[in-house]
């Protein structure tokens, strides 16, 4: 099945900063391109680092109030964190302000990866790499979000085509195939429990799909065979192993 990669909503033109970069030139890159974060690259293109507004205003942070009442003075080891938020404030070039290592994404990798790993490292934008960590693009959300902005007669024929035809080797008519708004509703009777799941199953998988609407039945229910006596073959056999 076909799943759109990375590489092709990522966007080439990346600003980036050197690792020796000065702490004002970071931010006068961040206020020019009217951008919230971007990579720090090395002598060799390749992703060392990235920095984002929240790093420059540590600094801002760390500076004390001269209108701040006094605090009585209390002896408590700082953390990890508190060192690096201290370290940070006194930051003067990209290399001291950057977080490392960068949290990455390959070009080839797919746009449900990439989302998965945004969400699992609540960033908001990754830099694109190639095999030999060379900086290749930059993703957004924003970026990622334009898969669900497939017309819903593309998302229709894929299912057919991809779920339905190559993959289970059914007619187009074996199964009503319907889509709005990215929701794909199934319809019909399939032969066997195991293919309906298989065909609900690769069809959330789908660039494009919000829900589907599963209405299949069956006539065979297959699911207490032992594995060792297989239902189908080849890509679908693939499938049943994953559900």
């Amino acid at each position: 099945m076909k799943h759109d990669k990375v590489g092709s909503v990522m966007t080439t033109e990346v600003v980036r900063a050197p690792y020796g970069a000065p702490f004002k030139e970071v931010a006068r890159l961040l206020a020019d391109h009217r951008i919230s974060g971007l990579p720090v690259v090395d002598d060799d293109e390749k992703v060392i680092g990235v920095i984002s507004e929240s790093d420059l205003l540590v600094r801002q942070a760390q500076t004390p109030d001269p209108y701040a009442p006094k605090r009585r003075f209390r002896l408590v080891l700082p953390t990890r964190g508190a060192r690096r938020q201290v370290a940070k404030a006194r930051a003067r070039t990209a290399g001291q302000l950057m977080s490392a290592p960068p949290v990455t994404v390959h070009a080839e990798s797919t746009i449900a990866e990439a989302a998965r790993v945004m969400a699992q490292n609540r960033v908001e934008r990754l830099p694109v790499v190639d095999e030999e960590d060379r900086l290749v693009g930059i993703v957004t959300r924003r970026d990622l979000l334009q898969v669900f902005l497939r017309p819903d007669r593309e998302i229709r024929s894929e299912v057919i085509d991809e779920v339905l035809v190559r993959s289970l080797w059914l007619t187009p008519q074996a199964v009503a195939v319907s889509v709005w708004e990215g929701v794909v509703t199934l319809d019909g009777m399939l032969e066997r429990r195991s293919e309906a799941e298989i065909a609900v199953a690769m069809t959330r998988r789908i660039d494009g799909v919000v829900g589907v609407v599963d209405k299949l039945t069956h006539r065979f229910d297959d699911a207490h065979l032992r594995p060792d006596q297989p239902v189908v073959h080849g890509v679908t056999e693939d499938w049943l192993r994953k559900l």
